[in-house]
């Protein structure tokens, strides 16, 4: 059977994508993700960071229904967080930590370290005018006064949390998350449906959510918001918030960054890529810069799995 043929056989008798397809879907979209144009990828930033936020805000509503059992508010507000990560892959979006995975390309040398830096960097800042875009939106709607205000309440106890382990800690934490976020993303690339997708999607979404792990793009939209609120006369009597500034922020974020590039781009992005690009030679052969003459042409070896 042949490298093509072999690569787009049924998994387990379903019409999804084998791995390898995936991996050359990866790293043909890490190109063109590279090579935006600036205003599309900002803007696609900023829809991403508004998605994340809404996630976040749905999580937030569940977090603050004190009546649940802890496992149950964990594992429910992450399946509702996954809302965020449904509109950026099904509706499209450019997500930073989505994006950690264009690595695929470069280590091909499909992209330069050029590329990657801006475009890392122009996604990361258009998710934080979105994520914060949406605070605003959120703040001015009273929607954190909902129930007596226990919506706020939640807001500032999960900043707190968050802000609160030292830099070290958030950093691991950044790497599960996004080890978990970039797994449901290749899941998600799997599906043909947008049933397949959501199905792909939500589990490794709502364990990262549901462990305590650190997205930094969500964090965009639920530490911001609770410095808003802090200092605007919405904390309960008795809560400590001192800690929320933008130092505090800053101490979550710096971390959580890039902790969440290397779970992203390491342990899914170069694994994958080591597994069927470097080991199994990929199905897309990759444009010939000097072979010489009589060598195999990569991808003549590319298996499904």
């Amino acid at each position: 059977m042949g490298a093509n043929e072999a690569a787009k056989t049924d998994i387990f008798g379903s019409e999804a994508y084998s791995p390898a397809e995936i991996q050359d879907k990866v790293e043909k979209l890490g190109v063109k993700k590279a090579r935006m144009p600036f205003v599309a990828s900002f803007m696609l930033s900023m829809v991403a960071g508004g998605s994340i936020g809404l996630g976040a805000m749905f999580y937030t509503l569940v977090a603050a229904d004190t009546t649940l059992g802890f496992a149950i508010a964990k594992v429910l507000g992450g399946v509702v967080f996954s809302l965020g990560l449904a509109i950026v892959m099904i509706g499209g979006a450019e997500l930073f930590t989505g994006n950690c995975l264009i690595v695929m390309a470069w280590w091909n040398r499909q992209i330069r370290t050029g590329e990657v830096i801006k475009n890392w960097t122009t996604v990361w800042v258009g998710n934080l005018v979105g994520a914060l875009g949406l605070v605003f939106l959120i703040y001015m709607s009273h929607h954190v006064e909902t129930n007596g205000g226990i919506i706020a309440a939640a807001a500032l106890k999960i900043a707190v949390a968050k802000i609160q382990p030292d830099m070290v800690t958030i950093f691991f934490k950044g790497i599960l998350c996004n080890l978990l976020v970039c797994l449901a993303v290749w899941l998600a690339y799997a599906g043909r449906s947008v049933a397949d997708k959501m199905a792909g999607m939500i589990l490794p979404v709502a364990a990262f959510v549901a462990a305590g792990f650190e997205h930094c793009v969500a964090n965009m939209y639920f530490l911001p918001l609770a410095w808003v609120l802090a200092h605007t006369g919405h904390v309960p009597q008795g809560m400590d918030v001192s800690m929320i500034t933008l130092a505090g922020i800053a101490h979550n974020i710096v971390p959580a960054t890039l902790g969440n590039i290397v779970g992203g781009a390491g342990f899914v992005g170069f694994v994958y890529w080591a597994i069927y690009r470097k080991g199994l030679g990929g199905i897309t052969p990759l444009p010939v810069r000097s072979a010489p003459a009589g060598a195999e042409p990569q991808g003549a070896r590319a298996v499904a799995r």
